[in-house]
């Protein structure tokens, strides 16, 4: 249980059993990676309110950071035991799935959200935003802002999660690559371009930590670099930081992925130049939904048309819109904010 964060939080039905007057609602649980970054914060409020409206019972467990499984199978252990109906998670690598094959041998409904299993057999669905989609927006404005002369000319820095192949630490590195125009020999690894204006890959845990980190090496690597490529807006606040502190904030652009209040903020104010938003209230919000049917009836979640998993939306929020790229500004992207 170490590092095992949990909040229980008994529904109105569970309440009556424990004074002996009503049976036990069914249990959804959520397991995130950490109850810290505000994406995770908004998920857990999203899939609360979801299954209070539901009738569900709802248990929250959560890591303390990207990358550290073991919080994560102790709490789908948990969930197991106390017979859950369903399970909600944000993976943090690959070496979950095991334990959750078991939980759907068990006969839990499991919906990995955000960041898809490796394993097909170690999800029933994942409700997530496209993330390939959501890297392509920002590739292609990016490329655009520059201009073809400058494009060709663009001394790149990928600001990544880390080095383990998350499925949506790939997509969006590889949609961005490909929506600026880069060949990309395999869109499942990262890093298996040639292209030399790709100054390099380094980890930022995706938090501002590793964002000043990374971009630090990346800068004493190549101190021209003009375009910073981010996995999330925490790692973009790290990677301005640096930029700043060695006078260079006003020779790069930077492009991220999440959309949160404080990245839109960061939009407005021109330190990030495009952001792609996804909506993570709506995506718990819809997995609690998915177990809600699953409870009642047996009924399994489908994928969106063409896709493997369903889709739940992104919009490329940027104050410079440019031609080719559908786009809303910071206002409209405050409205739909989260964080």
């Amino acid at each position: 249980m170490k590092h095992l964060k949990k909040t229980l939080i008994l529904g109105a039905a569970a309440f009556a059993l424990m004074s002996g007057s009503a049976m036990a609602a069914d249990l959804a649980c959520l397991i995130t990676k950490n109850n810290t970054n505000p994406f995770f914060v908004k998920m857990k409020e999203g899939a609360e309110a979801a299954a209070k409206a539901a009738g569900l019972d709802f248990q929250a467990y959560a890591g303390e950071k990207d990358g550290d499984a073991a919080p994560q199978i102790t709490a789908i252990e948990n969930c197991v035991a106390a017979g859950a109906k369903g399970i909600l998670i944000t993976a943090s690598n690959d070496s979950v799935a095991p334990a959750l094959k078991d939980a759907r041998a068990a006969g839990i409904l499991v919906i990995a959200l955000d960041t898809p299993l490796g394993d097909v057999e170690a999800q029933d669905m994942t409700f997530a935003t496209d993330n390939f989609e959501a890297g392509l927006l920002i590739g292609k404005w990016a490329a655009a802002k520059l201009g073809p002369e400058g494009a060709a000319k663009a001394k790149i820095a990928m600001l990544d999660i880390n080095k383990d192949n998350i499925s949506v630490d790939v997509q969006r590195d590889t949609g961005f690559l490909v929506g600026f125009g880069i060949e990309v020999p395999d869109l499942k690894v990262l890093g298996s371009e040639t292209d030399p204006r790709v100054i390099g890959h380094e980890s930022s845990d995706a938090n501002p930590e590793g964002g000043l980190r990374a971009m630090e090496t990346l800068l004493a690597k190549d101190p021209d670099i003009n375009v910073v490529y981010t996995i999330n807006e925490p790692a973009a606040e790290g990677a301005y930081q640096a930029l700043k502190a060695a006078g260079k904030e006003s020779q790069a652009i930077i492009v991220s992925v999440d959309g949160g209040c404080p990245g839109v903020a960061s939009v407005k104010s021109g330190v990030i130049g495009a952001t792609s938003q996804q909506y993570p209230l709506k995506m718990a919000a819809l997995g609690i939904d998915a177990i809600a049917a699953y409870a009642k009836d047996g009924t399994k979640p489908v994928a969106s048309e063409g896709l493997s998993f369903f889709n739940t939306g992104v919009n490329l929020v940027t104050d410079q819109p440019v031609e080719g790229v559908p786009s809303i500004d910071s206002a409209k992207g405050t409205e739909l904010c989260w964080g």
